[in-house]
Parts: C-alpha cells; sequence; structure tokens
C-alpha cells in the first residue's frame, strides 16, 4: 500500500497523457461552421492544408491524360473534412484499398476518387488517405447534384487531396501556400 501512494506521480502522468490525446482527437475531429466563398468560375479548395505540388501530370484513372494537377496535404493540425471544389453532378466515384505510406508520398494508399462536371468544367479529385488510420469516410453516388463547398466527407489523421484540372485553367495557388477548405481558390477556368 505504502508503495502505491509513492506512486502518485505515475497517475498523473497517465491521466495528463490521456487528457492530452483527448483533446488532439477532438481537435481533430472538429467541423468548423463556414461560409462557403462561392466563386462561379473558380476552383475552390477542397481540403485545408498546404500546397505541395502544382503542375502537369497524367491522370491514369479516369481522363487517361495530362491534367493540372494541384496536391493539398493536409497535417494532423488541419481540418480533415474535405468539400466539392465546384457545383455540379457527380460523374464518377471509386474507392480503393491501398497500403501504408505517407501521404505526402504519391503511392498507392487507400483513396477516393470523384468527379463532378457541370456545364463548364469538369473536377477530379482524390482522397488520400495517411499511412496511421488509413480511413476514408466519403458520401458521394454517380447522379448527386452538389453545390460549391459541400461537405464530401472526410480522410481521417494525416492526409492528402489531389485535384486534376483541365490545363488550360488559371492557378491561382503555388507551391507552400496554404489553403482552407470552402474559401481559398485554386484555380479559375
Amino acid at each position: 500500500m505504502l508503495l502505491l501512494a509513492n506512486l502518485w506521480w505515475v497517475n498523473l502522468i497517465f491521466f495528463s497523457i490521456m487528457l492530452i490525446l483527448g483533446i488532439l482527437i477532438l481537435r481533430f475531429f472538429r467541423v468548423p461552421t463556414r461560409v462557403v466563398n462561392i466563386v462561379d468560375d473558380g476552383v475552390l479548395s477542397p481540403a485545408d492544408g498546404t500546397i505541395v505540388y502544382v503542375g502537369e501530370a497524367f491522370e491514369h484513372e479516369y481522363f487517361k491524360d495530362e491534367r493540372l494537377k494541384i496536391s493539398i496535404f493536409m497535417s494532423i493540425n488541419n481540418v480533415h473534412v474535405n468539400s466539392y471544389p465546384i457545383t455540379g453532378e457527380i460523374t464518377y466515384t471509386a474507392y480503393h484499398p491501398g497500403k501504408y505510406a505517407i501521404a505526402k508520398l504519391p503511392k498507392s494508399n487507400e483513396h477516393n476518387t470523384i468527379v463532378v462536371r457541370n456545364e463548364r468544367i469538369e473536377v477530379l479529385f482524390r482522397q488520400i488517405a495517411g499511412f496511421v488510420a488509413r480511413r476514408i469516410i466519403s458520401y458521394p453516388e454517380v447522379g448527386d447534384h452538389v453545390e460549391q463547398g459541400e461537405e464530401v466527407g472526410m480522410i481521417k489523421f494525416g492526409s492528402r487531396v489531389d485535384v486534376f484540372l483541365p490545363k488550360n485553367a488559371v492557378v491561382a495557388v503555388n507551391k507552400g501556400d496554404k489553403v482552407v477548405s470552402k474559401k481559398t481558390v485554386l484555380a479559375y477556368f
């Protein structure tokens, strides 16, 4: 009994660690209320995070051609709820299970591909899970009408979103820029 009384500091450390973990988890799963910055001729960022790539890339799954690609990395500190970059109709969606790799890398992680089309543009964006939890929660179905800034789902614990645009889109961000879902314009068309 005397031994346990002298280990009060062990209990304090344990409860402190649990409190910190609880706060981090609550912070991670937050869904802030935001007014959508509706831009009829623009593509909004579908995620909070940092731009890690802007340039041309071959899109293998849907378009099967060269596109303008913008990649957004979401750290554990970013909001991980994603939103639709444009208003339109869902024309394609596909979920792909994958491997455990860091979301910053162009590896074949679990990912979900969504294509939204309207009368002016067709945008593909891909939710890519990170190596910690590998979980994507996504709501769209082909044929659904969606609004710019409407919630599409969530990627848990460290992730990336790739946005593929026509090559003639005018990019409004640079590598290293911080972007905010529903607010930051990635490109104009």
